[in-house]
Formats: C-alpha cells, sequence, structure tokens
C-alpha cells in the first residue's frame, strides 16, 4: 500500500492558519506526484475492471455517436463554409460546397493518428480564398494558427503560435490578418506567460518575427484584446477584457491609420458588444441599467454618454444573441433558459417572431448581408443540431441539415419545472426521461449543473445522454444562480460574495426531485464540470446526506490558491482572491478542499481530470483526492480518472468521450444502488 506523504506548509490568511499538506501534488515533474498517480491509476483500473455492463454500454454509446452531426454553415461569395462529422469521426470536418459539389477544406483527423489534434477556430479572407485556421493538441488551450489554400488544399508556409483565446480578423484586401498573442515562453516570467497580451497584423507569406504590432497597453498588462473589423469594412475594433468578467473596454480606429485606437468605452462598467454600424455610428449590445440588455447607438464624433441613443430598451427576457442583417436586429432572447428568435427593425421597432419548429436552444447565427439571409443552428435535450436558413426578404424558414437518430425519440419527454431555493428565489430546472415514468422515488438522476461566469444551461444535445434514458434514469438541468439564464443580475447573484446561492440552488434541486418522488438519495447522482466540478464538490462537502454518487469533471477545487495557476487568475472577478481580507472569509467558507469532515462518510466520488489541461490543472483533482482519501471515512469511494492526452475537454475526440462515458456509466451502475 502506498504511503503517502504530507508537507508541513501553513499559511497565515489574515489571521487564519491554513495547513496545505498535499502542495507536493502541484509538481507534475515530481518523483513522489507520479508514484503517487500510478497507484491512484492502479486503483482507478482495478475499480473498473470489473463490470457486466461495461461492454454493452459501449457497443450502445457507439451506435448512439454514430450519426451526421451538422453545424452552422458561413456562406461567402456562393459558397457554403461548413463543418460536418459523418458519425465516430474524433474530430468534425471542415467542408465547402458549391455548384459543383462538396469538397474537404480541412480534414482534422489527418492531422494525427488518435484524433487529439482538433481546429478550434477558422476564419474566411472576404473572397473565400484563404482559411486560417488555429489547431491545438491533447486539448491544450495553446494554439498555432496555420493559412490553407482552398483552391489547392495546400497549407501555405505561414505559422503563428504562442496564441490562446484568439480571434482570427483577415484584412478585407486578403494580405493577412489580424490576431492576438502572448510573449514567447522565456521571455517573460513563467507568472508573465499569459499576461502582456498583444494585437498584431501578419502578412502572408512573412515569418511571425516580421508581424506588426497594431496595439499593446503594458501598463495594464492583465487586459486581453479581441479584433473584430466593422460592418462596412472601415474600421478596426478591439473588445478589450480582464480575465473572465463580464464588463469590458471597446476601442476603436480607422482600418488602416497609423493613429492609435480611441478608447471610446474604457470604464469597464458593463458589457457592451458590438453589432453593426452605419458609418460613425456604432450599435452596441448593452447590459448598462438593463440587466437583460438593450441596444444603443455611440456616434465616434460625440461619444459622451449623454450624447448616447437607446434603440431597443430592455425586454423582458435576456438577449442572448443579435445579429443585424436587410434592415432587421435578429435577436435570439432567452426565455426561462430556452430561446425564441425575434426580428426588429432597425428603429427598434417589433417586426415579427420566427417560429421554430421545438423548444430549445440556438447554437449560432450566421448571416449572409448580400444575399439578406441568415442561418442558425437549434438543438434540444432530444435533438441534435438542426441547421436553418431563413430567408429575411420573404419571411421562409427551411431546414438545411437535420440528423436521423439511432433512438426513438417519441419514447421520451423534456418538461421544465421550477422550484424554491433556500431564499425563496424561484429556480428553473429541464427534466428528460422516458414518458409514463413511475413516480416512485426510485429512478436513478443524473442533476447537472453550472452556476457560473454569466454561463446559460440552455437546452443542448449529448448522445451519451440517450444511453442513460434508455437504462431508465432521469436527467435534470438545474438553471441556477450565476449563470446568465434571465440577465446580468442574476449572474450577479451567483458570483464572489454570493457563490453559496449557486451552492443552495443546486441542493435545492435536488431536494425536490426527492420530495417529489423522482428519485432518492441513493439514486441520486450529481454531475458538473470546470466551475461545474467546483459546484458538485462544494455541495458534497456541505451535504454529503443528499446524493449518493458524485461525477467531478476537471474541478477547480482548492479557492485559495486556483489563481496561482496557468490561466486562473482571469477568474478573480467571479471567484475573488483569498489574499484579499474581504474575499477570504467566503472563499474559505466554500473551498471544496479546505471543508472536508474528517470521519465524514461522503457519497461515492470520481474526479475526472486530464494530465494536459492547462485551463484547470489536474493539481485540484489530485489534492481533493489525496484530501478526501485521508480524512474521510475508509468505505467512501473516492476514484481518480487521470486521463493522457487531454486536456480540459477542448477538442476532445469522439473516442475518448466514449470512453469516458462508459467509465460515468459503469461507476453510476455501482454506487447508485
Amino acid at each position: 500500500m502506498l504511503t503517502v506523504r504530507k508537507s508541513d506548509i501553513v499559511e497565515n490568511f489574515h489571521g487564519t492558519s491554513v495547513a496545505d499538506p498535499y502542495r507536493w501534488l502541484e509538481d507534475t515533474n515530481s518523483v513522489d506526484t507520479a508514484e503517487w498517480e500510478r497507484a491512484m491509476g492502479v486503483e482507478c483500473t482495478e475499480y473498473f475492471c470489473q463490470s457486466s455492463s461495461r461492454t454493452t454500454d459501449k457497443e450502445r454509446l457507439t451506435e448512439l455517436w454514430n450519426f451526421p452531426k451538422y453545424f452552422v454553415p458561413k456562406k461567402i461569395k456562393g459558397r457554403l463554409f461548413y463543418q460536418e462529422n459523418d458519425g465516430l469521426q474524433n474530430q468534425a470536418v471542415l467542408m465547402m460546397k458549391n455548384n459543383e459539389g462538396e469538397k474537404v477544406v480541412i480534414d482534422p483527423n489527418a492531422l494525427s493518428e488518435d484524433g487529439t489534434v482538433a481546429v478550434t477556430n477558422y476564419s474566411f479572407d472576404s473572397d473565400g480564398r484563404y482559411v486560417a485556421y488555429a489547431t491545438s493538441a491533447n486539448g491544450s488551450d495553446w494554439q498555432q494558427i496555420q493559412v490553407r489554400d482552398i483552391a489547392t488544399g495546400n497549407d501555405l508556409t505561414d505559422l503563428i503560435k504562442w496564441v490562446k483565446f484568439t480571434s482570427i480578423t483577415w484584412h478585407p484586401s486578403g494580405e493577412g490578418f489580424f490576431y492576438s498573442r502572448f510573449p514567447e515562453p522565456g521571455t517573460v516570467s513563467k507568472e508573465d506567460e499569459s499576461n502582456h497580451h498583444k494585437v498584431y497584423f501578419h502578412k502572408l507569406g512573412t515569418e511571425q518575427s516580421a508581424d506588426f504590432l497594431i496595439h499593446d497597453q503594458p501598463q495594464d498588462k492583465e487586459l486581453m484584446f479581441s479584433t473584430i473589423l466593422s460592418y462596412d469594412k472601415e474600421y478596426l475594433c478591439l473588445h478589450v477584457s480582464y480575465g473572465t468578467a463580464a464588463e469590458n473596454r471597446f476601442y476603436v480606429k480607422k482600418l488602416d491609420s497609423q493613429e492609435g485606437f480611441s478608447r471610446i468605452l474604457d470604464d469597464q462598467d458593463a458589457e457592451y458588444s458590438y453589432i453593426f454600424n452605419e458609418g460613425k455610428r456604432f450599435y452596441f449590445k448593452t447590459d448598462l441599467d438593463a440587466s437583460k440588455g438593450r441596444v444603443i447607438v455611440i456616434d465616434l464624433d460625440s461619444p459622451g454618454r449623454e450624447n448616447w441613443t437607446e434603440v431597443i430598451p430592455e425586454q423582458e427576457n435576456v438577449i442572448d444573441h443579435i445579429k443585424f442583417v436587410n434592415e432587421r436586429f435578429i435577436i435570439g432572447f432567452l426565455k426561462d433558459a430556452h430561446h425564441v428568435v425575434q426580428l426588429f427593425h432597425e428603429n427598434g421597432t417589433f417586426d415579427k417572431e420566427i417560429n421554430v419548429p421545438f423548444i430549445g436552444s440556438l447554437t449560432e447565427l450566421s448571416i449572409n448581408k448580400e444575399e439578406n439571409e441568415m442561418y442558425f443552428g437549434l438543438t434540444s435535450f432530444l435533438h441534435p443540431t438542426t441547421v436553418f436558413k431563413y430567408d429575411i426578404t420573404i419571411d421562409q424558414l427551411s431546414v438545411v441539415a437535420q440528423s436521423n437518430l439511432p433512438f426513438e425519440v417519441s419514447d421520451y419527454e423534456t418538461s421544465q419545472i421550477f422550484y424554491r431555493s433556500k431564499d425563496g428565489t424561484n429556480i428553473p430546472m429541464f427534466l428528460t426521461h422516458k414518458k409514463g415514468l413511475k413516480l416512485d422515488g426510485q429512478n436513478p438522476v443524473i442533476l447537472y449543473g453550472y452556476g457560473g461566469f454569466n454561463i446559460s444551461l440552455s437546452p443542448s444535445f449529448n448522445p451519451a445522454i440517450l444511453r442513460w434514458l434508455e437504462k431508465g434514469g432521469v436527467y435534470a438541468v438545474a438553471n441556477l444562480r450565476g449563470g446568465s439564464e434571465y440577465g446580468e443580475a442574476w449572474h450577479k447573484a451567483g458570483m464572489l460574495d454570493k457563490k453559496q446561492n449557486v451552492f443552495d440552488d443546486f441542493i435545492a434541486a435536488g431536494e425536490w426531485l426527492i420530495e417529489n418522488k423522482y428519485t432518492s438519495t441513493n439514486k441520486l447522482s450529481i454531475m458538473g464540470g470546470s466551475n461545474g466540478g467546483l459546484l458538485v464538490a462544494a455541495c458534497m462537502v456541505q451535504r454529503p446526506d443528499l446524493f449518493g454518487a458524485v461525477i467531478c469533471r476537471v474541478p477547480v477545487i482548492d479557492m485559495l490558491r486556483y489563481h496561482k495557476f496557468t490561466i486562473g487568475r482571469y477568474w478573480i472577478p467571479e471567484y475573488g482572491n483569498a489574499e484579499n481580507p474581504s474575499d477570504f472569509p467566503y472563499m474559505y467558507a466554500y473551498s471544496p478542499l479546505h471543508n472536508v469532515t474528517e470521519g465524514e462518510k461522503y457519497p461515492a466520488i470520481l474526479i475526472a481530470t486530464a494530465d494536459s489541461d492547462d485551463r484547470v490543472v489536474p493539481a485540484h483533482a489530485k489534492k481533493f483526492t489525496a484530501t478526501l482519501k485521508e480524512l474521510a471515512d475508509p468505505s467512501t469511494s473516492v476514484i481518480l480518472r487521470l486521463e493522457s492526452k487531454a486536456g480540459h475537454g477542448l477538442g476532445k475526440p469522439t473516442s475518448k468521450l466514449i470512453d469516458e462515458w462508459v467509465d460515468f456509466y459503469d461507476f453510476l451502475d455501482k454506487e447508485l444502488v
């Protein structure tokens, strides 16, 4: 049996002594860490090696995944560019369709033998001659950009490195593109490798070292920049952000001007999303004085707030998607966590609603202003993405691409209920299950949540969930505070010192499911990833009596040190910083790592992480595993699933997704008794 060492590290946080006995697990190069990981790997293998359901689950999951998957296209010069997966391909293929038929533009499956290289971003020049595309290996956030000649199918010699979270914005001439990147590793301290973001212009056929610096702000080294070409192609714009804060700044300048940017919005006091412009009149969606969003106009010649004009006032529902084409705003509103699509005239008056065939979520809106048309995707818990084309001039909606599932959808249903949280707040929850479900308290349930970063959990499709439904399970998705389901006020009610609201909302969801006979404690599992991993871990340590099993994926766990790893400092606007005396008390109060009770019988937990996760480093999962193994009642099952050649989830190949869900269902079959 492995003897796990403990260090004697104790830190003083504003008068509170906090031990960190497993900090050595943060060192990925340590011999002790490698030995510990091997031991956890053996335990994981032994746990999963004996199962009667694994083979059946894998066969059926493979069948359920094997259907064509479609993505929203972009139309350029009469040609459609789109991604498509024919079923079990590890990565979706970028295609082009014209009058002569279909053609493969980029097949990421040919970039690696195991499908672990993914195309994470792509952008076409205005003529559709070139595509600049970013690739990521092993799920890393770090990417590199290459350029492909679409006619020949060959890559140019151009290669851009040291980028992540970048936009790719072509100059209208097609001579090159704008992008943003971080410093070359080794040129700055390790702590600053995700600081000092800069905007460059790359001219085709040149080395990256010759790229022209467009903008940087060394005095504000933590800002990040995303480039936007204006609607009329006359201006270069910068969306400027600090970490994951919803509030942003906005800069603009004439495209080829040698002068710097005009900082027309520099207070970072609200969200400002550029929509389009007519000359110097710039239209934005903002949540300033409008939690659910409104549309305003700012004139570059008189950008002072006293001169702003409101075009569309705040509505009953949240503005989630917005585009402008053919003198119409096309708006995807969030209504109780699902989307409705409405058109407004340029003067802000309501025009009409597009009647979509089922209740679901928009996946993307893509406009083609030359032909006054729009493409969009709609999905739900029981419907994979269906791609629609909407012709604005004749008000005609047509289906472009639709999947046929190896699954009888009509046997299942999704409903939405509302329940009360601890403080009386009404929280929506989606429930998907077989029709005629017997409410006897014996149904296995996966309760899923996220609750943070202004991200809404509107209905989405996952073929793995179909297998759960077939097995008689209920899939419940709770729309917790911290998301954007009801606007920025809903987000703020679940961040910083209000974060406990999110956990209370989730716990109340579990209680509702039990009280209403959908399930019982021993049949109730909870699942979440990333910030959702924090969610389920915190709820587990706060209410160990409520849940039968926990699937905790790529979690944020150590709330006192999270900001010290990779891009963790980006999340300070959402979580706070324990080094600040005002933030420490509430962060310490819910930090899962620091609230494990000695001798407590916790529900079985499967902690899943990956060795290449450079967003939420695996150290979170490792330290939580070691702490639970030390302190929890010995009968508590604690399994660490450490995946190789994978990251936070970005571009994970189909084969790895299927294997992951086989393990999840094996775990739930064993533990939900």
